[in-house]
């Protein structure tokens, strides 16, 4: 093959989290297994940075031995992007054909970037373009349709029905999922008839070792329980928890905790603070023993096109407990076997005392999690899939 250049709008080896977490583990892979790869991005230095400053230098370093080209952004109207942008958060559709341009115009994007895909075309064998809603994607894939394969991340939220999309993404060659119901929300909307659209999966690193122990006398924590691991904030549904945990210790006279690893500031309700140990940000090996330890990781976030940290904990043993209303990480707690889900305080409260007064189930569901994990999501796994459909979607089988 030819090279296969990887769109992304910020890209850092250093980025955790989210599809840059994702892209960093797919790309250094697919390297090592002597894939020839780019990394395709702008001078923006995160998704929380501002989108018209270019933060790293335009150019091209090697990262990890992989070339990364950075090209410069534009200066956007702040403005009119975030009154269309608010509307959408509020989902209030369908917006006019002149809010989705302003959408598209006004977020970020780099002209240098879309000049490159279409002057260099001819030296890539596929350009591949992660996440779906920004300018890079809608921009980038119009220089290369032919050529074009998205991992788009697809939440069932506001964005992925604007017209601009639904027209755009009909076109590309290709789209990856990472599992099965967001497949089946891009069925129902969007026309992929001539897309060669398929559930891939993503990498999870499985040789990871894990110590219950080490945890709980490291951190002093020898009480049974919850944990909660990633970003603290409304978009994860973070408060769910917090008021569903705090009924339940209102309702339940025993000792369990709330653990909370990740970054993000949350206020906790007075009377569960002494029940509530939010140890911020944790080094890598206390946040896999932590998952070790816990009596069920609880991942509340509706709006998840894969959720890396149910992988985590299964890889660790421990069962999880999911959001009904997340069809992907409920479908994944199905699929394996290995995790139960909730849609109110009540379900809450009797699948935590289910997996507490049954400790063995909660072991078992906690291995049923692992072997799933690795059958379907270690790299090696992923990475023969991928180089498949590479090859397949750029018609050099």
């Amino acid at each position: 093959m030819k090279k296969i250049g990887f769109v992304i709008p910020w890209f850092g080896f250093d980025i955790p989290g989210g599809a840059e977490a994702e892209l960093k583990g797919l790309t250094l892979h697919l390297h090592e297994a002597g894939v020839p790869i780019e990394i395709l991005s702008t001078c923006v230095h995160t998704f929380n940075s501002n989108w018209s400053c270019n933060y790293h230098r335009a150019g091209t370093t090697v990262e990890k031995g992989i070339t990364v080209r950075r090209f410069k952004v534009r200066e956007r109207d702040d403005a009119a992007f975030n009154a269309v942008n608010i509307k959408l958060m509020d989902n209030r559709l369908p917006l006019s054909a002149d809010e989705e341009r302003i959408f598209t115009q006004e977020m970020v994007n780099s002209p240098d970037l879309y000049r490159y895909i279409r002057e260099h075309k001819d030296e890539y064998s596929l350009f591949v373009f992660i996440p779906y809603m920004f300018g890079t994607t809608y921009y980038g894939m119009q220089e290369c349709y032919d050529k074009a394969v998205l991992i788009p991340c697809f939440h069932d939220e506001s964005y992925v029905y604007m017209e601009c999309f639904k027209k755009e993404f009909s076109k590309a060659a290709g789209m990856i999922f990472h599992a099965q119901p967001e497949a089946d929300l891009a069925e129902r909307v969007y026309d992929l008839e001539h897309v060669n659209a398929k559930v891939l999966g993503e990498g999870v690193y499985t040789e990871y070792t894990y110590d219950a122990s080490r945890f709980r006398e490291k951190y002093k924590i020898s009480e049974p329980f919850i944990l909660y691991a990633g970003r603290k904030d409304v978009g994860k549904n973070i408060y769910t928890l917090i008021n569903n945990f705090h009924e339940y210790k209102y309702r339940n006279d025993n000792d369990l905790k709330l653990v909370l690893i990740g970054g993000g500031e949350i206020k906790i309700p007075k009377d569960i603070q002494k029940d509530v140990i939010d140890l911020g940000f944790v080094d890598v090996q206390d946040k896999f023993d932590a998952y070790a330890a816990a009596q069920v990781l609880c991942q509340p976030s509706k709006n998840e096109s894969f959720s890396l940290v149910i992988m985590e904990s299964w890889i660790c043993e421990r069962p999880v407990l999911v959001h009904n209303q997340c069809n992907v990480t409920k479908h994944f707690a199905k699929t394996s076997g290995g995790g139960l889900y909730f849609d109110n305080y009540f379900e809450f409260e009797g699948t935590v005392n289910y997996l507490l007064e049954n400790p063995e189930m909660a072991d078992a569901m906690g291995k049923s999690g692992r072997r799933f994990v690795l059958e379907n999501f270690a790299w090696d796994v992923i990475i023969d899939r991928y180089m498949s459909y590479f090859k397949e979607v750029a018609g050099e089988l």
